[in-house]
């Protein structure tokens, strides 16, 4: 698997590349916005809701545009509640950035040790502690397993059990309103204290001779029931499903024999477990004996992870073994960058769990109660947002418009506030906008978080004007017919071209 290191350093090359991302972002708050005849904006709305009207039929709209000041330049439906997706990453990465120096000093990296058992035995226990970027690739470089592998190997020849133990946090792999269907996936992949590869796993499909079922590579985690047909010509309707905290995986479908091979990602139920096991083959690459079994520690969430059950009490805090190696601590900023520039799940999760653990037992409950701190400081009404996860996954969430640009003009005026925004993808040039705005007013003059579920679609952040002026946006789409979720965007992004253009 790719490591983040180098997804960071081509992102900061584009950074550094575009010029307008230079000015400093502090400056443009002593802007002043020029006065708007009544006819011109109304004029505005009407563009805007022309450009919206040709978005799918039936769809729910909901928009705020200010200036950094806060003069309205547009509402439509602010203070509705939608749907927010991954814009659900602007609150946590905001909160997370609001205590970053107190999550960097917190910060551990993922050990190991070893337990004696009894009879010269010893067990090999890898700790997790909310690591997101432990690697087992081949060519992992920083924050490898390798190198935990390689601590343990020089100290022992034979080992009983390997455990992978994740109880840094409580056990809540996936938050309440996960839909079920996305499980399986790579976009649903288990949240674990210990946590490896993105808790991705990946199987490769190279096709053979039509008739013939294709060759399927897997890690021998999984068991593949393979059921693909290689078929003549080009052409792909491969798919694959598993059913939760399954290891049997059933390939279906068809692959062209001209076809390249094609890889298929799911996501991993139980990280913990799975990590413990890529240990155990890394020692046995080593010369490493291991004549037990791959077991895994969790902590079970009880009544005692949620805030309001302790009524102020501290939550207990087991501290961990002194550990025979571990990892340093990666910078969390950098994690910041991944999470809201690539939309990256699992990283989201972690994050709102090392903000639950500053204060609390590493709940979601704990990580909610401390974004909700944050958002009474940035001046935002609760009713303005509800969330149930750290990423968006879950159908529980709900946001503002107004709620958005609350949150995002309080931001702009932190001290972190620029940084924080160099971590969002720019239209035209990067991360999940990179297929956006191109060629338009707003190709590499908008910086924003997008935001995609079913029948959901967000995007929130800060846009130039065609007169240099920055802009606060957020820009909602809920209940998008089946199959129209491009056209909502198209039209969504329409309007915000069209706003940059007349401001």
């Amino acid at each position: 698997m790719p490591r983040y290191s180098g997804v960071i350093f081509v992102l900061m090359r584009h950074l550094l590349a575009l010029p307008v991302l230079l000015i400093p972002f502090a400056s443009v708050l002593a802007e002043t916005p020029a006065n708007k005849a009544p006819d011109a904006r109304a004029a505005l709305r009407a563009t805007v809701a022309q450009r919206l009207a040709e978005g799918p039929e039936g769809t729910r709209y909901g928009m705020m545009v200010t200036t950094l000041e806060g003069e309205e330049i547009l509402a439509i439906l602010p203070d509705q509640r939608f749907i927010p997706a991954s814009n659900t990453k602007m609150f946590t990465t905001a909160t997370a950035y609001s205590m970053l120096p107190a999550l960097d000093q917190s910060a551990r990296g993922t050990g190991v040790t070893l337990s004696p058992v009894g009879k010269g035995a010893v067990d090999v226990i890898l700790y997790g502690r909310g690591d997101a970027r432990l690697s087992s690739a081949e060519d992992c470089t920083k924050d490898c397993l390798q190198m935990l592998a390689d601590a343990v190997s020089a100290k022992v020849r034979h080992v009983r059990d390997v455990v992978g133990d994740d109880s840094w946090f409580p056990d809540e792999r996936w938050s309440p309103g996960m839909s079920w269907n996305n499980i399986q996936t790579r976009s649903g992949a288990g949240i674990s204290a210990l946590t490896i590869d993105d808790n991705e796993a990946a199987a490769m499909v190279t096709p053979t001779a039509p008739g013939d079922a294709p060759k399927i590579e897997v890690a021998s985690y999984y068991t593949i029931q393979n059921n693909a047909v290689t078929v003549p010509g080009k052409g792909k309707t491969l798919d694959a499903e598993r059913a939760p905290n399954g290891t049997d995986i059933r390939v279906f479908g068809t692959i062209g024999a001209e076809e390249a091979p094609m890889k298929l990602n799911f996501g991993i139920d139980d990280p913990a477990h799975y990590a413990a096991w890529r240990l155990r083959t890394l020692l046995e690459a080593r010369g490493v004996t291991v004549s037990g079994k791959v077991e895994v520690r969790h902590r079970p969430l009880t009544p005692a992870d949620s805030p309001d059950y302790r009524k102020g009490t501290p939550a207990a805090q087991s501290p961990a073994p002194e550990m025979l190696a571990e990892l340093p601590a990666l910078p969390l900023a950098e994690d910041v960058t991944i999470i809201n520039k690539v939309s990256q799940n699992v990283h989201a999760e972690l994050m709102l769990r090392r903000v639950a653990r500053q204060t609390g037992s590493g709940s979601i409950a704990d990580g909610q109660a401390a974004l909700r701190i944050v958002m009474a400081q940035a001046g935002l009404p609760e009713a303005s947002y509800g969330f149930s996860d750290g990423s968006g996954m879950s159908s529980y969430n709900r946001i503002t418009p107004r709620g958005a640009v609350t949150l995002l003009n309080w931001v702009a005026r932190q001290p972190w506030g620029a940084d924080w925004r160099a971590t969002l993808p720019v239209g035209g040039k990067d991360g999940t906008l990179r297929a956006r705005f191109h060629d338009t007013l707003l190709d590499g003059k908008l910086f924003a978080k997008t935001g995609s579920l079913n029948a959901s679609r967000a995007l929130s952040g800060y846009l130039i004007t065609k007169s240099g002026r920055t802009l606060i946006f957020s820009a909602l789409a809920n209940d998008i017919p089946a199959d129209q979720d491009s056209k909502a965007t198209a039209a969504v992004d329409k309007a915000l071209v069209a706003i940059a253009e007349a401001e």
